[in-house]
């Protein structure tokens, strides 16, 4: 799944918000953890002391990390278009998470200000503990049979082009989700069948058999995210294997060459250039076609501390060298997410397709 974490800042006076509805505040409701501060229009602002002990339980004994102030170029806008709230109720009415919500992503008024939000299925709780993820970690419940049903309703209801549907990771189902990831997709092209399906998958480590089931659902958009470089893979994403990661994106163009395939990383982290480019030249080898970079953001001060704020200038330079190893499209700016902006990027992949075969 895309677990970069957004701009969830607490500094100087805006540190400890209640979980009320406080004067200046909006989005402080049904979504009590992520208040935007419209004086301080360029941040989110979270209760840290009653966050953590719900959502990440396992790093309540880390020290902190202080959360660096961000540079200009990171800064967003509240959310305050009328179709993002709209895209909000529509997910409370069919109960339905989404990981713009649970990891935080600066780009949610954005997206949701035009009916674009990135599923998250089966639960709002992780079985890994990544250190840079802003998704509950802990003991998830069961699979919601009926949620297929009501992802599919809601992409019906907003009139999606393009989909994104990630999960939580689920070590402890024997197929890691696959078989609910299938049922998702089969649902989408039931109720919605001109929308195009993306997939943001698990690594599936120990899963024999459970990237196959997902391939056969046929999604357009194959996605897995490799995260960082890694020799950081012990202190960053410590649950899971990158050549296990590569493994599986190699798996799915074997499997359907027809399936773009597409994987992203988080940089600022403590990550080198060579290191970079070396992971850009493994996702290469496996033949993957779309490459998104973006800048790791903090979540809260128990989560990995940023390294670097890699500027402007850095990112259009990794998106030339990745260019030039021949991915199909590369997306890499401070704000990149995995699923922002996955509707044009998906044209602009049949768009790349048809001129390379041309």
């Amino acid at each position: 799944m895309t677990r970069m974490g957004g701009p969830s800042i607490s500094e100087g006076r805006g540190s400890a918000v209640a979980r009320r509805r406080a004067p200046g505040l909006v989005g402080c409701g049904a979504m009590p953890r992520y208040c935007w501060d419209i004086r301080m229009t360029t941040r989110i602002v979270i209760d840290h002391a009653a966050d953590r002990a719900i959502r990440h339980p396992e790093k309540l004994r880390r020290p902190d990390n202080p959360i660096q102030r961000k540079p200009q170029w990171i800064r967003v806008k509240a959310p305050t278009h009328p179709v993002y709230h709209e895209t909000r109720e529509l997910m409370r009415d069919h109960q339905l998470n989404t990981v713009c919500e649970e990891a935080a992503c600066p780009n949610i008024g954005e997206c949701w200000s035009q009916r674009h939000a990135t599923m998250l299925i089966m639960g709002d709780t992780c079985t890994r503990a990544c250190s840079f993820c802003n998704v509950r970690t802990g003991q998830p419940g069961a699979l919601d049979a009926g949620e297929p049903a009501r992802v599919a309703d809601a992409v019906a209801r907003l009139g999606l082009r393009h989909v994104v549907v990630t999960s939580v990771d689920r070590d402890d189902l024997a197929d890691g989700g696959a078989a609910h990831f299938a049922a998702v997709i089969r649902a989408i092209r039931a109720a919605a069948p001109g929308t195009t399906i993306e997939v943001l998958t698990p690594d599936f480590l120990r899963k024999p058999g459970a990237v196959e089931v997902v391939v056969a659902a046929r999604p357009d958009v194959f996605n897995h995210n490799l995260e960082t470089v890694p020799r950081l893979y012990p202190s960053i994403r410590p649950g899971a294997r990158y050549y296990q990661s590569l493994r599986l994106l190699d798996s799915v163009k074997r499997l359907d060459s027809g399936i773009f395939t597409k994987s992203g990383l988080m940089v600022g982290l403590g990550e080198q250039r060579p290191e970079i480019l070396q992971v850009m030249d493994d996702l290469r080898v496996a033949d993957v076609d779309f490459l998104t970079i973006g800048q790791y953001l903090q979540p809260t001060v128990k989560h990995a501390a940023v390294a670097e704020f890699v500027t402007p200038e850095a990112f259009a330079d990794y998106a030339t060298l990745a260019r030039a190893r021949g991915f199909l499209l590369v997306s890499a700016t401070p704000l990149t997410r995995s699923s922002s902006h996955a509707d044009a990027d998906f044209a602009a992949l049949q768009a790349a397709r048809a001129r390379a075969a041309a």
